[in-house]
């Protein structure tokens, strides 16, 4: 009988397994895939965020699915225990914009390669190509890990680091959700996160705005029936041919999917201030003074400087403008709403991409069923859940591998303090 069982090697997996060998457990890690870390290896653009330098609290800020859950685990295990524990493996790492944690070389491969060297030394056994096909529980005697080729493994424990339904071709299939279920768990629901959104307007399916990237614009979530704002993020984002992308994009997906969901809607709107740091006054008497100086141009290459291009056909259209009209001829009412088109330019989302084209999962495990200082199950003793098999989630720019990081080293302490403890009863 093995002390712990570790079902998957990602980021999560790979943490829990270091952390209940090092803790002196036997462990046997489990992945159905021919290589471990794979999502690692492709994160961060193929860099691996490794984690955020920030205080827990803006850690948690960034962390919209449940995060206040993971103070706990970060009495554990934090962010600057991460940042010591690749270090202590050689890994360098460099801080870059907003607290972002990379390695020096950019190397995501390095990451990976060192976890593995790490769980190595350990002496975990790893199997590869191995999948699980069910998990039975029994207190007493012990839990069964059945494998799909019928093999049964005795585990004391076992912890559950399998992912969501998210980039697929990682190995995450959404297989933990009923292994859970059997075990008492609720699944909550499952959506996309972090991923593109999909857009019904004329100017979005014209696909003139295509491949345009707009910076340190303010990208809002609007709500269907009131109008008020939802969410709102201020970043950098992209137009595609069916909609946007892009940081800011992908962050106010998940409230586009829960506005359609709550208000029971096909579409919400959306809109861009492409001026986040000027009202819509001082923007107006900026356009009316560029006009005056260059009052014998046309509109259109008259204030080609101050808004991006192709976006500025649009704007004029909205606010009835032709592109050929000179600034004298344009009435102050009609550069008014050129200026408010500018600070609220329309989109009407329709949703976002599929879950498996999501870089992350809404939804899963639910957390109040787990012991946030163990990660283990209050449904069943002996399992233990991390990374995103449960109903947590952050933003894109290390938070989700520093939850995974954190909830894995926890599952595994206290897997293996569990056996321990069961040595000297």
């Amino acid at each position: 009988m093995k002390d712990v069982v570790v079902i998957g090697g990602g980021p999560s997996g790979l943490m829990a397994s270091v952390a209940a060998a090092e803790n002196g457990a036997d462990v046997l890690l489990l992945d159905k895939g021919s290589k471990l870390g794979r999502k690692l290896a492709i994160s961060g653009g193929g860099r691996c965020n490794v984690t955020n330098r920030v205080d827990a609290a803006e850690i948690i800020k960034h962390i919209p699915g449940n995060g206040r859950f993971m103070y706990s685990p970060f009495s554990v295990f934090n962010n600057e225990d991460i940042i010591a524990f690749f270090e202590g493996l050689g890994i360098e790492l460099k801080e870059e914009d907003n607290g972002r944690m990379f390695p020096v070389n950019d190397k995501a491969i390095e990451v990976v390669r060192a976890l593995l060297n790490r769980i190595q030394q350990l002496k975990v056994e790893i199997r590869k190509k191995t999948e699980v096909k069910d998990l039975h529980f029994n207190e007493i005697e012990g839990h069964k890990v059945e494998l799909a080729d019928g093999e049964v493994i005795k585990a004391k424990n076992i912890i559950v680091a399998v992912g969501g339904m998210s980039v697929p071709h990682t190995g995450s299939t959404g297989d933990g959700y009923p292994w859970a279920e059997k075990a008492g768990h609720t699944i909550t629901d499952l959506y996309p996160t972090e991923v593109p959104i999909t857009m019904t307007d004329p100017h979005i399916k014209s696909t003139e705005l295509q491949g345009l990237s707009l910076r340190n614009v303010t990208l809002s979530v609007l709500d269907p029936k009131k109008g008020k704002l939802i969410k709102a993020h201020t970043g950098d984002m992209i137009f595609t041919h069916f909609g946007v992308s892009g940081p800011i994009g992908l962050r106010c997906s998940q409230y586009v999917v829960k506005a359609k969901k709550k208000h029971n809607v096909r579409e919400v709107p959306m809109e861009i201030d492409v001026f986040p740091e000027e009202n819509t006054e001082v923007l107006f008497q900026r356009l009316k003074s560029q006009l005056e100086k260059e009052s014998k141009k046309a509109v259109k290459n008259a204030l080609s400087g101050i808004m991006p291009e192709r976006m500025l056909p649009v704007c004029l259209r909205f606010a009835e403008i032709e592109e050929t009209s000179l600034g004298p001829e344009i009435s102050h009412e009609k550069l008014r709403n050129l200026a408010k088109m500018m600070k609220e330019f329309p989109l009407t989302a329709d949703g976002t991409l599929a879950i498996d084209k999501a870089f992350v999962t809404g939804g899963g495990v639910s957390v109040k069923e787990v012991y946030p200082k163990r990660m283990e199950s209050k449904k069943m003793p002996g399992l233990f859940f991390c990374g995103e098999v449960m109903d947590l989630h952050g933003y894109t720019g290390g938070y989700n591998i520093t939850v995974a990081f954190s909830t894995g080293y926890t599952a595994g302490s206290a897997a293996a303090e569990r056996v321990n403890e069961a040595e000297l009863t």
